[in-house]
């Protein structure tokens, strides 16, 4: 079903992720997602923190200093200025390396989440880092027509995954 060779890191810092194994879960997300986008041989970053951590985080870049689910940190902005457009394609560093950037995802938010909503745990983990690995690649949900592409393309990968649309 996937090609692997994407460098997934991941630095746990919330042992709780250990429990729900977050290593497997991320890299078959990650890489379902960069497949399904036809990106090879790419590298991302996750963080897996707690919302104590994830507050600093979002009022550091966001300026909203409350906890939330997930974060990204693409390396370029790769968004379409036409709303509904698809994202311009990545382009890999001078050395042929293509790092997409960064996610962060908080335990508390997540497992608060999936209970109010009742989704299974790594379901809704999964969902969030196909989410932001959509973000590192451009796509977003601000305007209306962005959101309806990145909510269709969530769907067909978590399909992929063997999982139930979200929304």
């Amino acid at each position: 079903m996937q090609h692997l060779p994407h460098e997934i890191d991941i630095l746990i810092e919330d042992d709780r992720w250990q429990q729900v194994g977050l290593l497997s879960l991320a890299q078959t997300a990650i890489a379902v997602t960069l497949d399904n986008r036809s990106i090879p041989d790419a590298s991302v970053s996750v963080l897996a923190c707690d919302d104590t951590r994830m507050a600093v985080l979002n009022s550091d870049f966001r300026d909203k200093p409350v906890p939330t689910n997930v974060l990204s940190w693409p390396e370029e902005d790769l968004g379409s200025e036409a709303a509904g457009a698809a994202p311009q394609q990545p382009t890999p560093d001078p050395d042929g390396t293509l790092s997409l950037g960064d996610i962060a995802i908080a335990y508390d938010t997540c497992a608060q989440e999936s209970e109010d909503q009742g989704k299974p745990f790594e379901a809704h983990v999964t969902h969030l880092l196909v989410h932001g690995t959509l973000h590192l690649l451009g796509y977003d949900h601000i305007r209306d027509l962005d959101a309806t592409r990145m909510e269709a393309l969530e769907v067909e990968i978590l399909g992929k995954l063997g999982l139930p649309n979200p929304y």
